[in-house]
């Protein structure tokens, strides 16, 4: 018998015996499980907080332990790698064709998200998580999904205040009783229907293409990669010089705390190396694309030869909405919400050059 057999003949075994006293009587085999033995195995939390451990968990400490434990599938924002889950993100698409279901868009419980990463993550070492570093990710995946501020700390006391947006969105099933007009006692198996009738076809659906639309279809890539390089040929540089002035030790403090949210990707001062992202000390005021030994995107590479700056404007601009700043950049990240957080990174930035 294969390992994977018997596991799961022993795994079955087990289950019957603890579960199932009366056949144990019946077989003679085992023993009813104590209380203690249940209690390691009675795990879950419920909506109305039944089963949540005392403890808590800020964002800045979440981001840290889901950096270490949650990042590597779930990407350093809860954005998602490959086809691994996203956790943040499709607010107010669920009534799309497509919908992104997340636990902020989606899930109508924060208890499900504790008691899903207390009793499966991370990934192959599960319950290996303390109760305060639970509540840490947590506390966390909410800032990722924009519930919570920067400085938020989820504890077991202000957990049920915690409302989620799709908390009204899930109904009881009710179809026992509101769909049993629909039963019949013998389903119809033939001459069911008078008539057939054929009401649409393929090529009005538009999913069986001409000759003609597949080369349109087929042209339009290339019109689209002319008009693209047009736009990087006519992009002006844009160049701003730094200003010369005392920095905001204030300011530098804040920032300081705020690159936390950057960290994951890059590093700045004494000894920094590229990681996901590139170094950014001297950031402030460089040339675009020119930090040596790292692989930057086709996009951020053309806007750099283009002679293109990084001016306190075109970082506060990139900061703020990476993805519409430059289509087609891998920085992952949304971007700073709040023109306050942008203003504090820009000075710290500053600080490391």
């Amino acid at each position: 018998m294969s390992k994977f057999l018997k596991l799961v003949a022993g795994t079955a075994l087990a289950s019957t015996l603890m579960v199932a006293p009366a056949l144990a009587e019946k077989y003679g085999l085992g023993r009813p499980a104590t209380a203690d033995e249940i209690a390691a195995w009675d795990l879950d939390v419920s909506p109305d907080g039944t089963g949540l451990p005392v403890g808590s968990g800020d964002v800045f400490t979440g981001e840290e332990v889901f950096a270490d434990n949650c990042a590597i599938c779930h990407g350093d924002f809860a954005e998602g790698v490959d086809n691994w889950p996203k956790l943040a993100g499709g607010m107010d698409t669920l009534n799309h064709d497509d919908p992104l279901k997340t636990v902020g868009s989606y899930w109508p419980y924060l208890s499900t998200t504790w008691d899903y990463v207390n009793r499966s993550m991370p990934f192959g070492n599960a319950q290996s998580l303390t109760p305060d570093e639970v509540y840490a990710i947590v506390a966390y995946i909410l800032y990722s999904n924009d519930l919570v501020d920067d400085d938020f700390e989820l504890s077991n006391e202000n957990f049920l205040d915690v409302e989620m947006p799709n908390a009204g969105g899930f109904i009881i099933d009710d179809r026992e009783t509101s769909e049993k007009h629909f039963w019949k006692a013998e389903p119809c198996m033939s001459n069911c229907k008078e008539s057939v009738e054929i009401t649409m076809r393929a090529a009005v659906l538009d999913v069986t293409p001409e000759e003609e639309g597949s080369e349109e279809v087929s042209a339009a890539p290339a019109e689209e990669a002319v008009v693209e390089e047009a736009k990087v040929e006519e992009a002006a540089p844009v160049v701003e010089e730094a200003a010369v002035a005392a920095l905001d030790e204030e300011l530098v403090a804040k920032g300081e705390k705020v690159f936390k949210k950057c960290k994951a990707c890059h590093q700045v001062g004494e000894g920094a190396k590229n990681k996901t992202g590139p170094v950014l000390t001297g950031i402030v005021g460089a040339p675009v694309g020119v930090v040596e030994g790292f692989k930057y995107s086709k996009p951020m590479a053309a806007l750099g030869e283009a002679g293109a700056v990084w001016g306190e404007g075109e970082l506060s601009a990139f900061l703020a909405k990476p993805k519409a700043y430059l289509k087609g950049t891998k920085m992952s990240f949304a971007g700073l919400k709040k023109e306050q957080e942008i203003a504090a990174v820009l000075e710290y930035l500053k600080s490391v050059q």
